[in-house]
Order: structure tokens, then sequence, then C-alpha cells
């Protein structure tokens, strides 16, 4: 059991939404919660890390990328609960919105793999990632 599982607070999370040429970067989680899965890049912040600085090391960490935040795009919840319906896991989760500065996208620590996807191939994504992507895709095109 990993120190995030049964907490007794919130763990407070942040993710970057990556968009290049009309495509959202992802990662394939290697540990749980969402194991196996696809998400967005991003992780747990450390203590006495800012929002901004967290995203930054997390994207680097996973993806080799240097990004610089643009705007929150979206503030929430993910609990889980175990079969008895205790929590098992509670992440207070801020994305950005986030554009690349340097390097390449290379899968690193705690992913399985990356990709870039484009919005229409978004069918086996989870439902709430989906709809931070679509939200800052919308807030991308009006900025530019």
């Amino acid at each position: 059991m990993s120190a995030r599982e049964y907490p007794e607070r919130p763990v407070v999370g942040v993710g970057a939404v990556i968009i290049q040429n009309k495509q959202v970067l992802l990662v394939q989680r290697g540990h749980a919660p969402m194991q196996g899965e696809w998400s967005l890049p991003g992780g747990a912040l450390e203590v006495g890390e800012t929002l901004e600085e967290g995203v930054r090391r997390e994207v680097l960490e996973e993806t080799g990328l240097s990004i610089q935040p643009l705007a929150v795009v979206e503030v929430f919840d993910r609990i889980a609960r175990d079969d008895s319906g205790r929590v098992q896991y509670h992440y207070v989760l801020v994305d950005f919105l986030c554009r690349v500065t340097s390097g390449a996208a290379v899968c690193g620590s705690d992913a399985k793999d990356l990709r870039w996807t484009k919005l229409d191939e978004l069918d086996g994504i989870a439902p709430f990632i989906r709809k931070v992507i679509r939200k800052a895709m919308a807030m991308k095109e009006k900025t530019g």
C-alpha cells in the first residue's frame, strides 16, 4: 500500500494539458491509481513547491519536456473508494494549460508510455480527463 492510499487528508496533484498541432500529450500511468490508463502528465505536489513548480517538475520527469504553465484549466476532486466505502484515494487536482519551451517528448519516470493524440481519438480516456482536455483546447483557441 502506498503512502497515498487511505490518506488522512487530500493530496494536491497537478496536471498539464500540453497542446501542439491540435494534439494533446498523454501518458500511460505506471502506478496506481489509474495504473495502465492514459492520462495527462502530472502528479503530486511536494512540500514547499508551488503549483507551477510542481507541474513543471512532473512534466519534465514524465516526458522530458520543459513547459510553461499558461492558465489554470480546472480544479476538482478525484475521490476513489474501496469496496467497503472507505476513501482509498483523495486528490485535489489542478490542471494547467501549458506550452512546451524546450525538449523532445520521451517516456520518463512514473509513465509506461506517452503519445500525442488528436481530440477525436480520446474515446478510451476517462470522461473527466476528456472534459479537461476539451476545455483547454477551447481556451487555447481563444488565446491563439
